[in-house]
């Protein structure tokens, strides 16, 4: 074994070699080292503000439900590891992978049967988009090849994904005049209570109807926009898509990569609504973060169809597709997931936020608090520039709590087994960025 690294070493190698997310070469903030991790606290290898370990309020980019070194998933991942940690998925299947699929199946609405394995959810929305534009294609209707979506939303850093988020106000508008030109609606009317809005949800029906000869699906994030700038809209807006694309024949997805797995109070997000759609990504708590993987589920109609075509595949599949070592985490994660009362422990961090931030919604500078499910959102009425960035995050860092702004945004998802006063602390730390920014 080599000898570890000091710190400073470390932070020196990092400078030099490693370019994080969305940011630039070489970083101007050093990031902080994370020297191990444990049920939601990340224990850091020197003091950042005076805190050796910090609370972890985001999940690891909303993954890690269940928190960190957990003991029923580090046993299914120890236990895979003397079967096999890998083999290709062409030509080969294993108990791991089919487990999931069949389980998964299980668990989303009806009548989605089918699951295609990935990589990452960015993939998986583009094994959606190419499930939609082949199904077409197969049926002999090319021109359906564009997809429509509303403005705010976020669905990947890939070429497909990139298309369909936010042209204007999104991290992708350099691509512009190299992505797909797709069909943008208004942002959807804030609040998932919000009152129904007969104009906007003509809107919606009628940018549908003019544009059913060419559109192969609409895409969406139900209920909730992720890092296109957490907004929640309300349920009913699912069902005019709903609607209005079996009305036009045109396919539905739902993006519930941020949303799956009970983040929203849901286990998933269109059970607001009541509807399925006809694709659907799965992402990010799949595996509890403890390993790259996503799934993309289609319904019979979709497989058929692109099973008659002219070529009758779906020409796809990522070397790691199918990792029996990340699928035999995923099923752990989802019966520790489905073994306790996650709806009730959502609800408590959803009645934990919305009573913690009370009092930051009236601070200076914050334009809107908002909470659902275990997610709690407070946007200030000024984007952070990248010195009021730093400044937000080491206002948490001192009250103990690790928090990741962008943009207006300071926000929480914590694992779901963070405790009531962790919790608190998460209201604190928050309070005290918004004061910061």
């Amino acid at each position: 074994m080599p000898e570890p690294l000091t710190p400073g070493e470390l932070l020196a190698l990092d400078r030099r070699h490693v370019w994080h997310p969305y940011g630039p070469m070489p970083g101007r903030q050093d990031p902080l080292i994370v020297e191990s991790a444990a049920g939601v606290r990340l224990r850091l290898a020197e003091p950042a503000e005076g805190r050796s370990e910090l609370i972890d309020g985001m999940s690891s980019w909303w993954s890690a439900v269940h928190g960190y070194n957990h003991p029923v998933l580090n046993e299914a991942a120890r236990g895979q590891l003397d079967r096999m940690s890998h083999v290709m998925f062409g030509g080969l299947t294993h108990e791991p992978a089919v487990r999931l699929a069949a389980r998964l199946v299980e668990l989303t609405p009806e009548p989605l049967q089918h699951v295609f394995l990935a990589d990452s959810g960015s993939v998986s929305v583009e094994v959606a988009v190419k499930m939609c534009l082949q199904y077409w294609r197969s049926l002999g209707r090319p021109d359906k090849r564009r997809l429509l979506t509303w403005r705010g939303g976020y669905h990947g850093d890939t070429f497909q994904p990139m298309a369909v988020c936010d042209p204007d106000g999104g991290m992708h508008h350099l691509w512009s005049g190299l992505l797909p030109r797709q069909v943008f609606a208004d942002a959807p009317p804030p609040g998932f209570d919000a009152p129904p809005d007969p104009a906007y949800e003509a809107h919606l029906r009628d940018l549908v109807a003019r544009h059913a000869h060419e559109l192969a699906a609409v895409i969406v994030e139900p209920v909730v926009q992720g890092a296109g700038g957490m907004r929640f809209h309300s349920p009913a807006l699912l069902r005019v898509l709903r609607e209005a694309c079996d009305e036009h024949d045109v396919l539905l997805v739902f993006d519930e990569i941020a949303t799956g797995f009970g983040r929203t109070g849901e286990l998933f997000a269109a059970g607001h609504a009541g509807v399925s759609p006809d694709v659907m990504c799965l992402g990010k708590a799949l595996t509890g973060g403890y390993l790259t993987l996503a799934a993309t589920l289609c319904t019979t109609r979709v497989a058929d169809g692109i099973s008659r075509g002219e070529l009758p595949v779906l020409a796809h599949g990522p070397t790691f597709m199918g990792n029996p070592l990340a699928a035999a985490v995923a099923l752990a994660s989802i019966d520790l997931l489905l073994g306790h009362d996650w709806r009730q422990e959502v609800k408590r961090i959803e009645t934990g936020l919305r009573e913690g931030l009370t009092a930051t919604a009236a601070l200076p500078g914050v334009r809107d608090v908002r909470v659902l499910g275990a997610i709690g959102v407070v946007q200030l009425d000024h984007p952070l520039d990248e010195a009021g960035m730093a400044a937000t995050t080491r206002a948490a860092v001192r009250e103990g709590v690790w928090l990741r702004p962008f943009r207006d945004l300071l926000y929480t998802m914590p694992p779901y087994i963070t405790g009531d006063d962790d919790l608190a602390r998460i209201c604190a730390a928050l309070h005290a960025a918004a004061r910061a920014g």
